[in-house]
Parts: structure tokens; C-alpha cells; sequence
């Protein structure tokens, strides 16, 4: 009888040691895993912190191109009006409307020739685009913005393109083969910078006739205030979709302090 209770004894301890032992077992890995866990967290964290401040890196640098674009839209802007401006007094000249002094024709001729096509500043934008990081802007309606300003862009380089071409074929030739070049671009040089560069020419008057008496160089100027009034449409929307781009950058970035 002793000899039962004995091994009913022993074997309550063992299982005491065992229940025990179960029960440490499982806090030994509910602490591993909630240590984990932490550490998953705290690195989340951490990669969520790091995305943040790229993502407000490039935020600040696409709102610093889109800046720089504004300034020379507007500038390009006001340009292009002056072009179609000059091109219309040239055309009351072709129509005998309006009788010009051969420097005042030079000056409208040039200002209708000479300029330069515009040239998007996205140096931030094609970085994120060729990084494949795009994805980091969370903002959708800035993302969509910007793919859009791309398409706007596309649409200004392909009439501005339109419109060189139409410069090589109806103006260019004619101008070129007709006047003194040299001489045109000193005298008009010396008008726009009011004496301080060029050199005041006397100009041909014998030679701006002859360019009047050319039907094709009419058309010439009819179709280029025909592009510059599209081309200014096109500046307008950019202006309009680069000041509502950068509000909300700037409201993302406020956010987001």
C-alpha cells in the first residue's frame, strides 16, 4: 500500500515538472514571437520613414522643375503674342494696309522668326519615371497631374514642330534667299536692345518688296500666326495645370510635416 502511494507521489511530481515546463516552453515562444513582431514593426517603421522622406524629396524637386517651367511658359507666353502681333502688321503690309520703314519691317519679320521651342524641365520626373519609383508619390491626383503634363508637353512640341516645318518650307527659303541676313539681324539686334549690342543698318527697301510681292511667304505668315495662336492655347493649359500642380504639391508637403 505504501509502495502505491509512493508511486502515485512520484508521478504527480513528474507531471507538476512537466505542466511546468509546457507552460515556460510557451512563454519562452509567445516572447520570441512578440519580439519579433516588435522588430517587424520597428522596421516597418523605419522603411516607412525612409519612403516618406524620399517620397518628400521628390515632391520637392518635381515642384522645383514645375517652378522653373511656370516662370518660362509665361515668358514664352508672352512672346508667341508678340510674334502674332508682328506677323498681323506683316500681313497689313502684304495687303497694303499698313506702309512700314525697312527697319520697322525688319524688326516684325525677325520677331516672328527668330525663337525657340520650349523645353520642359522634368529632370525630377524622368528620374522617377526611369528608377521605377514613381509609385512612391501616394498622392493619385498628383500622379495623374503629372502624366498629363506629359501628354500637354507632347502636344506643344508636336505643333511647335508644325510650325518649323512650316517655317522651313514658306519662309525661310524666301527670306534667306532674298535679304542680307547679317545686316537684318544687327539692325534689329541694336532696336530690342535699345543700342546697347548690334549695329543700326540701312536696310534695302528694293529687297523688303520683293519679299511683299511673294505670295508664298504670305502664307507663310498666316499659317504662322495660325500655329503661334494654337501654341498659345496650349501655354495657357500648361500655365493653368503647372499652378494647380504645384498647390498641391505644396498641400501634400504640409500634409505630410
Amino acid at each position: 500500500m505504501i509502495k502505491f502511494f509512493r508511486e502515485i507521489r512520484q508521478k504527480s511530481l513528474i507531471e507538476n515538472k512537466f505542466n511546468k515546463y509546457l507552460l515556460y516552453a510557451i512563454g519562452e515562444i509567445v516572447l520570441v514571437v512578440v519580439g519579433i513582431l516588435i522588430a517587424l514593426a520597428i522596421n516597418n517603421n523605419n522603411e516607412a520613414r525612409k519612403i516618406k522622406v524620399e517620397e518628400l524629396s521628390y515632391l520637392n524637386g518635381v515642384k522645383s522643375d514645375l517652378q522653373l517651367n511656370l516662370t518660362e511658359l509665361k515668358i514664352y507666353n508672352t512672346a508667341r503674342g508678340k510674334s502674332v502681333n508682328s506677323a498681323e502688321i506683316i500681313l497689313d503690309c502684304f495687303e497694303e494696309i499698313k506702309i512700314l520703314r525697312p527697319d520697322e519691317f525688319n524688326f516684325h519679320n525677325l520677331n516672328v522668326q527668330i525663337w525657340f521651342p520650349f523645353n520642359e524641365n522634368n529632370n525630377i520626373f524622368q528620374e522617377l519615371i526611369n528608377s521605377g519609383k514613381f509609385a512612391i508619390i501616394s498622392n493619385d491626383s498628383i500622379k495623374k497631374m503629372l502624366l498629363n503634363m506629359q501628354l500637354g508637353y507632347k502636344k506643344i512640341n508636336f505643333l511647335e514642330g508644325h510650325l518649323r516645318y512650316d517655317f522651313d518650307n514658306y519662309i525661310y527659303p524666301i527670306y534667306f534667299g532674298t535679304t542680307d541676313l547679317k545686316s537684318d539681324v544687327a539692325n534689329y539686334t541694336f532696336q530690342v536692345t535699345n543700342g546697347a549690342e548690334g549695329i543700326r543698318t540701312e536696310l534695302s527697301e528694293a529687297k523688303i518688296k520683293s519679299l511683299l510681292n511673294n505670295q508664298l511667304l504670305k502664307n507663310g505668315f498666316v499659317l504662322s500666326i495660325f500655329s503661334n495662336n494654337l501654341i498659345i492655347i496650349e501655354y495657357d493649359n500648361m500655365i493653368i495645370l503647372t499652378e494647380k500642380l504645384i498647390d498641391a504639391i505644396e498641400s501634400e508637403l504640409e500634409k505630410k510635416k
